[in-house]
């Protein structure tokens, strides 16, 4: 599984797709990709040339029928995504549980603290 995906995997993901989808190997990006993926540019007009070294990367990677891990910056991940079903690769995103908790200081600060469980991982769908 390639991890187009700006974190690292906790090990109750890795234990679900070891079990769910036979996950043997996760693949990171290499630093440079990864500071790219989580950094893609919100200004300007969405180029897909932007995109081309993160599919040479899968590509080199995986076969068809592999899974890719795709969430990040909505734009890339819907671009993302559709490329990765036109070349014949399964991707998947994780869900999770979100629990906020906010606490006012005496000095009138405000100190917010979000915290995330992962639920189960699912396969994108395209009509």
């Amino acid at each position: 599984m390639v991890l187009l995906f700006s974190h690292d995997l906790t090990q109750e993901q890795i234990k679900e797709a070891n079990e769910r989808f036979n996950i043997e190997k996760f693949i990171k990006l290499p630093e440079k990709l990864q500071q790219k993926w989580s950094n893609v540019p919100s200004e300007g007009e969405f180029t897909e040339i932007y995109f081309d070294d993160f599919k040479e990367f899968i590509e080199d990677n995986l076969r068809k029928g592999d899974f890719v891990l795709i969430q990040g910056d909505f734009g890339a991940t819907v671009y993302m995504v559709n490329w990765a079903f036109k070349k014949g690769f399964i991707p998947v995103y994780a869900t999770t549980v979100r629990k906020y908790e906010n606490y006012k200081g005496e000095d009138g600060s405000i100190k917010n603290i979000h915290y995330f469980k992962h639920v189960n991982f699912r396969l994108y769908k395209v009509e």
